[in-house]
């Protein structure tokens, strides 16, 4: 049997929806509960193991085009189209490895509308991982938007004393971003006659226009990464947002700002991406400083890290932009590196507030007395946080650093101030929680990880410094599609000189 005539990407991206449907039967009691943890789990597992072989079994990295194409007439000029290249299949495994993570997280943390978590995030999965493999722009719409509905409610749900207010204000902060979007999708389809974005990243679009469309796509994945000013949603959302939530939001939802930005304005709007990349290095670096500063003056350890956040997408922005081969693979390395970082620190956050019922900073110290293994794990993850070598946050940074030195000297001058003050805010979270007197009676009994807890953060620690200490294998699945984009937007803007100096 041909497995290249199986539809991979269609079956990777709604299996999870067969657990959906299996937990449909599922009693209200405690049984139930059960059974739909456990059905979560091996739905997501079984998801994660298919994206592996998909990615390592089926898929030439030595290729640049699209692969495992599958293309069905759907309605009017939109057809269901899918397909992965080296930019996007590793955001597919990383969508697929965190899910079976964040269902364990929630093992005990969650006990009312069990059910209904865990559908919410089945759905979830699917939608992200469509967004990854969505070929056709209106479908890519369609998954991009729809995967507001789960987060808004998991957030609004399931969250804190303040859920309601931080999921309005994600959802309405995200959406009307992607209005502008939509219409200027609508605009592409009316010029070039298709929604293929295969087929649309070789129009060549009017340079007026091109501005026009760039703008309404940076509305919506400036707010999705989120770029300073449009940061604000974040912190409350994920201070708000139970574990998992954060875990997904931080990992994945995060990035798809920033791969909007490389399959849609980078190579459908170069002109435009070239003229206004100023203004990105400006907001940028912005990010990275201001940001960093807020989060030194942060007492709420979930507001720390989310602001963290924000400073960290400033260098994958930065990267992206600067068009060339070491900013936009140090972009890409960067969220993925941030998506296991970032998402294994919220997960050390669950790990203490299970225990204690806060994320004041104050209420901790001398963890590292009780927690020997917890507070290993945390070092790890927080030296990856502030980009040491040896951990798979350094490659990322250096390599946007790289990319921006070439084009402007002081935008990756200033960037670099963003390297130290992450390692100021990183360094006095860890000493504030782990050393110093356990002077703090509730500390007392405070017990280290147990072996759910071990099993769920040891893999995100092997992956934090095996891709510090060799980070090839991201690398050779990106190199090809990364030097595709970065050739192909040079030769638009030489064309572009041509036309102009005649």
């Amino acid at each position: 049997m041909n497995l290249t005539s199986i539809p991979m990407l269609s079956i990777v991206t709604f299996l999870p929806l067969f657990g959906v449907f299996w937990m449909m039967f599922l009693r209200d009691d405690e049984s139930g509960k059960r059974n739909a943890r456990w059905i979560a789990f091996y739905v997501t597992m079984g998801t994660f193991l298919l994206s592996l072989y998909i990615c390592w079994g089926l898929f030439d990295p030595s290729s640049p085009k699209f692969q495992l194409v599958e293309e069905v007439k759907w309605f009017g000029p939109v057809q269901y189209k899918m397909g992965v290249d080296g930019i996007s299949i590793l955001f597919v495994v990383l969508t697929a490895l965190l899910m079976p993570l964040c269902i364990l997280a929630s093992w005990h943390s969650i006990q009312d509308r069990v059910k209904e978590y865990m559908i919410a995030f089945l759905v979830l999965e699917t939608l992200m991982i469509g967004v990854f493999c969505a070929l056709d722009m209106f479908l890519f719409y369609l998954f991009f938007e729809a995967g507001l509905i789960p987060m808004f409610l998991i957030i609004g749900i399931w969250g804190g004393k303040r859920r309601v207010y931080a999921s309005y204000k994600f959802f309405l902060y995200t959406l009307l971003g992607s209005v502008l979007m939509l219409l200027a999708m609508m605009a592409m389809f009316w010029h070039a006659g298709t929604t293929d974005i295969v087929k649309l990243m070789d129009v060549n679009f009017p340079a007026d226009m091109q501005w026009w469309l760039w703008m309404a796509f940076f509305a919506s994945f400036a707010v999705k990464m989120p770029m300073w000013p449009v940061h604000t949603w974040l912190p409350d959302a994920h201070v708000e947002a139970p574990t998992a939530g954060s875990v997904i939001l931080a990992g994945i939802l995060l990035k798809m700002g920033g791969y909007g930005f490389l399959r849609f304005s980078l190579p459908m709007f170069p002109l435009a991406s070239q003229d206004l990349a100023p203004m990105v290095f400006t907001l940028s670096v912005i990010a990275i400083i201001y940001t960093s500063l807020v989060a030194l003056a942060q007492e709420d350890v979930k507001k720390l890290i989310a602001y963290s956040s924000v400073a960290h997408m400033g260098f994958v922005t930065m990267g992206i932009f600067t068009a060339t081969t070491q900013g936009v693979d140090g972009a890409i390395f960067q969220m993925l590196s941030h998506g296991i970082i970032s998402g294994a620190l919220f997960l050390c956050v669950g790990v203490v507030y299970d225990r204690m019922h806060t994320r004041e900073i104050s209420a901790y110290s001398g963890l590292a007395n009780r927690m020997p293994i917890y507070a290993f794990c945390f070092m790890v993850f927080t030296m990856g946080n502030v980009g040491l070598p040896g951990t798979s946050g350094f490659v990322g940074e250096f390599l946007t650093l790289l990319g921006a030195f070439k084009v402007n000297t002081w935008v990756a001058f200033f960037a670099t101030i963003g390297v130290i003050l992450s390692a100021c805010y990183a360094l006095f979270l860890y000493r504030r929680m782990m050393f110093g007197e356990m002077d703090k009676p509730k500390l007392m009994n405070i017990t280290d990880m147990n072996m759910r807890e071990i099993a769920i953060i040891a893999p995100l620690v092997v992956l934090t410094i095996l891709f510090g200490i060799y980070p090839m294998p991201v690398f050779d699945i990106t190199a090809v599609s990364v030097k595709n984009l970065v050739t192909n937007y040079e030769a638009a803007i030489r064309a572009s000189t041509a036309l102009l100096a005649n």
